[in-house]
């Protein structure tokens, strides 16, 4: 198979076509909202560079001598892109369409979880999105809350917006996450400040711009790999992998995705890799 991932970066802010949902409609289910989205953000791009300025200002630290973890490019799922990453992969980011293929499988998907349960371990980390266009933060929050517990030591910095945010958020579930995340001043600064840096690669056009393509997680926590979507009420399990398997197994996932759509070319791939 030949995948179809798009290689340039994205500002996620295109206009719809038919089969495309509309951003008004991107919510979570609603016995898990308390109100409705009260604010918006710009769309943040899908860019290596403009991610890892973000996070640094967010408090991750990839400066390590024995750790340098940055987001780096994912030219494809094939065997021969994944061997171009450094290994372990912490995370993966993708960004991919929303269209109505992909939403009526978000809707069977919650269906059969409700109906037949899954296996989640309780050191999952999962916020629900309640901010509209806030899926790139929330999308890096899960990918840097659920990194190995020796690499979160060494590259959260003590007392930044990131330590202050975990520790204050450890103990909450996926609705008081977000509404501690609504309240915080500091993280819609620095998410604007991201839309508007120089590493952008697109203009971000206007606050109220249909956005029609969505960020979403991959991780590894206690041997099974993870689907963290602020826009599903739960993360979601996709069964047994490891620390060196994560991005193969998220490769599986990804094509999922794009065989679902197959006329569709938005997609891009993050992975959280060793630079060293």
């Amino acid at each position: 198979m030949t995948d179809q991932t798009n290689n340039g970066p994205s500002s996620a802010t295109t206009a719809p076509s038919s089969e495309e949902v509309p951003t008004e409609h991107l919510t979570i289910p609603s016995d898990h909202e308390t109100k409705k989205i009260s604010k918006r953000w710009f769309p943040l791009e899908s860019n290596p560079d403009l991610m890892n300025k973000y996070i640094d200002r967010l408090g991750w630290d990839s400066s390590g001598t024995d750790m340098q973890y940055k987001f780096v490019d994912v030219f494809s799922t094939e065997p021969w892109a994944i061997e171009m990453i450094g290994h372990p992969v912490a995370s993966v980011i993708f960004l991919y369409k929303i269209t109505s293929v992909q939403e009526e499988h978000r809707m069977k998907e919650a269906s059969e979880i409700e109906k037949n349960g899954q296996t989640l371990s309780p050191r999952v980390w999962h916020t629900i999105q309640r901010i509209g266009n806030a899926c790139g933060t929330i999308g890096l929050l899960h990918a840097l809350a659920n990194v190995p517990d020796g690499l979160s030591a060494v590259s959260i910095r003590p007392d930044s917006w990131l330590d202050r945010f975990y520790s204050a958020a450890t103990d909450m579930d996926g609705i008081s996450r977000a509404e501690l995340l609504e309240t915080d001043g500091d993280i819609e600064k620095m998410h604007e400040s991201a839309t508007r840096d120089e590493a952008n690669q697109t203009g971000r056009g206007t606050v109220d711009d249909r956005v029609t393509t969505h960020f979403i997680c991959f991780t590894h926590v206690d041997g099974n790999m993870y689907e963290l979507d602020g826009r599903k009420k739960c993360p979601i399990n996709h069964g047994p992998t490891d620390e060196m398997g994560l991005l193969k197994n998220a490769m599986s996932v990804v094509k999922n995705f794009m065989e679902r759509d197959p006329n569709e070319v938005h997609f891009t791939i993050l992975a959280l890799a060793p630079t060293n």
